[in-house]
């Protein structure tokens, strides 16, 4: 198994990182900020509980003027560069948040940004003055950097993942979108993901408001038109009406589903937690018209109430001619993750073809682990 993320920060990284800030200020106590950060419980804080101990000590070790601080840490930002160092904009969001501070913070973030990521940080700017923080999202778009380009987007996520929520952006995207149009054909593919996701977000939401825009932009630009596709990824896999005919997936005609006969099969149909299993997969497609296919399998994974929930992957997204036979097979292991623990029981195996069931099987699968 991996190493957990929060593990990157122990006692010599501490110390490393202040021989750094001691060099700029010569009166930082290096042993005191390091025992100060690893004091208190700190083996079970967890990553974003680090990031915001680390920065809130160093608060305490720098000068109590903000200003005065924030220039300690524009002296060797450059010397701190990486993922780690994301206490360096969280130090923003902990210290910078008044009135008074809001340009010197803004300026922060936006230097910040391109060492790490200041996409946390600036949501508590967000919820405290939206108007005032998404005028400055505007501006960002627009910046030459494109690290500060995708902080624009990637900042006011409705739904960014490990971020604090915007409940005022899920109830009206509008200023979100005004971001986005700005970056819609973005040249850096690093912010039109980010600008992909957002709408991705938003459509959780406001599907119709999302597949609306899309529309919309569709055919512009190569590039937003990855965006575009990008975007409705979770319109597709629910197999929205609209958002099929909008990217030319096979609809039903006049009742006969795109796949005439599909059938999935699993081996072995028993397995232990940790095996693999083998799907094997066939469809055939209506004759007539070339039809654009997406292919899923899809297994309701048993959960510790006993109850399922299904989740798809994907096969197959391609155009065939019709008649064809489409087959192939998949190797699927059933071994716990960070983000799904498995559950012994009857696991339901299906087949999905344009977000229609067509065939199924099932594996049963026991409690006893590998070794």
């Amino acid at each position: 198994m991996a190493e957990p993320l929060k593990n990157m920060y122990h006692e010599a990284f501490l110390r490393e990182f202040g021989m750094k800030v001691q060099g700029a200020y010569s009166d930082f106590q290096t042993e005191s900020f390091a025992a100060s950060v690893l004091d208190e419980g700190w083996d079970t804080i967890e990553l974003k509980g680090r990031i915001r101990r680390i920065a809130t000590v160093l608060g305490t070790h720098l000068p109590e003027h903000y200003a005065q601080a924030l220039d300690i840490l524009f002296q060797i930002d450059e010397q701190c560069v990486g993922f780690p160092y994301l206490f360096f904009p969280d130090f923003v969001e902990v210290y910078g948040t008044a009135e008074e501070d809001w340009e010197l913070s803004m300026r922060a973030l936006e230097r910040f940004t391109a060492r790490s990521s200041a996409e946390f940080a600036i949501r508590t700017f967000i919820v405290k003055d939206t108007d005032r923080a998404m005028q400055q999202m505007r501006e960002w778009a627009m910046h030459s950097d494109e690290h500060v380009r995708r902080l624009a987007t990637e900042g006011c996520r409705p739904r960014l993942p490990w971020g604090q929520s915007l409940p005022v952006f899920k109830k009206d995207p509008t200023p979100v979108l005004q971001v986005l149009e700005v970056l819609k054909a973005d040249p850096s593919l690093y912010v039109r993901k980010s600008v992909a996701n957002n709408l991705n977000d938003i459509a959780k939401d406001h599907p119709q408001l999302v597949l609306q825009t899309a529309s919309n932009w569709i055919g512009t630009h190569r590039d937003t038109d990855w965006i575009v596709r990008h975007a409705c990824r979770t319109l597709i896999r629910k197999a929205d009406p609209a958002a099929l005919a909008l990217f030319g997936y096979a609809e039903e005609v006049q009742g006969e589903s795109v796949a005439v006969a599909a059938s999935i099969e699993a081996k072995p149909s028993e397995l232990k937690i940790g095996d693999n299993c083998e799907l094997l997969y066939e469809l055939r497609v209506r004759d007539g018209e070339p039809a654009r296919i997406r292919v899923e399998y899809g297994i309701y994974f048993v959960k510790a109430k006993g109850q399922t929930s299904r989740k798809l992957f994907l096969l197959s997204d391609k155009t065939v001619p019709g008649g064809s036979v489409v087959s192939g097979q998949r190797t699927h292991r059933f071994a716990d993750l960070t983000t799904r623990k498995h559950y012994p029981g009857e696991h339901r195996i299906v087949l999905v073809v344009n977000g229609v069931e067509t065939a199924e099987s099932s594996i049963n699968l026991d409690l006893t682990t590998d070794t």
